[in-house]
C-alpha cells in the first residue's frame, strides 16, 4: 500500500473509520478518485458541515442539529419513561425495532473504572438530577451485555431505587430464528435466568 502522498494519506485517514482496514480504505481511495469525484466532494464537503453543526441534545445527549432533538421535542413521547443507552446509534436501532414511545439518556460509554470511565464521565450527575426532581417515573436500562454494561446497568438501577424509579433491564438470550445448538452457554444462561411464565 501507498504510504506517502495524498493517496496514502487519504487512505490512512479512511482506516479511522470501524471495520475499515488498510485494503479496504486503498479501495475506498481509489474509488472516489478514480470514478466518483463528485461524490467525494459532497462527502468531504457533508463531513465538515456536519462537525461544525451537530452537538448534543440538552436532554438526552444524542446527535442533533437542534438544542433539543427531535425524539425530546415529540410532543406524543412520554418523558417520563427514559430508556438508557450506550451510544446514539443504539436509539435508532431502537427505535427501528420497536414501538417505543418514552425518552432517552444516552451515556456515550460504560462504567469502567480501569479505563478512567466513573459516573462524572457519564454525566450521571444530569440524569440523578430528573430522577430527584420526579419528572422521571420508570428507567428502562438498554445497556450491551459486556460485564461493563451489566456494571453500568446494576449502577443506574441502584441509583434509580434511590430516587424511588422503578427500573428494568431489557432482555439478553436466545435470538429470534436462533437455534439452541450455536448458542453460546453464557447466552443461553442468561436466557434461562430471564425466563417469564406464559
Amino acid at each position: 500500500m501507498l504510504k506517502k502522498g495524498l493517496l496514502g494519506q487519504l487512505t490512512q485517514t479512511l482506516c479511522c473509520l470501524p471495520g475499515v482496514g488498510p485494503k479496504t480504505a486503498q479501495r475506498m481511495s481509489f474509488h472516489l478518485l478514480q470514478r466518483d469525484r463528485n461524490g467525494a466532494k459532497i462527502l468531504a464537503e457533508t463531513l465538515i458541515e456536519a462537525l461544525e453543526k451537530i452537538g448534543h441534545c440538552r436532554i438526552c445527549r444524542t446527535l442533533t442539529e437542534q438544542d433539543i432533538c427531535q425524539v425530546c421535542a415529540d410532543p406524543s413521547r412520554d418523558p417520563a419513561i427514559v430508556c438508557v443507552v450506550e451510544n446514539p446509534s443504539d436509539i435508532w436501532i431502537i427505535d427501528q425495532a420497536t414501538f417505543f414511545k418514552g425518552h432517552y439518556f444516552v451515556l456515550h460509554g460504560r462504567l469502567s473504572p480501569l479505563d478512567g470511565v466513573g459516573p462524572d464521565e457519564l454525566e450521571l450527575d444530569r440524569l440523578e438530577q430528573r430522577m430527584s426532581q420526579g419528572a422521571i417515573k420508570e428507567l428502562i436500562l438498554a445497556t450491551n451485555s459486556t460485564v461493563e454494561g451489566e456494571a453500568t446497568a446494576f449502577f443506574l438501577g441502584e441509583l434509580a431505587r434511590k430516587h424511588h424509579v422503578q427500573a428494568s433491564r431489557i432482555a439478553h438470550g436466545v435470538p429470534m430464528g436462533g437455534e439452541l445448538e450455536f448458542i453460546d452457554s453464557g447466552t443461553l444462561a442468561h436466557a434461562f435466568n430471564g425466563r417469564k411464565v406464559l
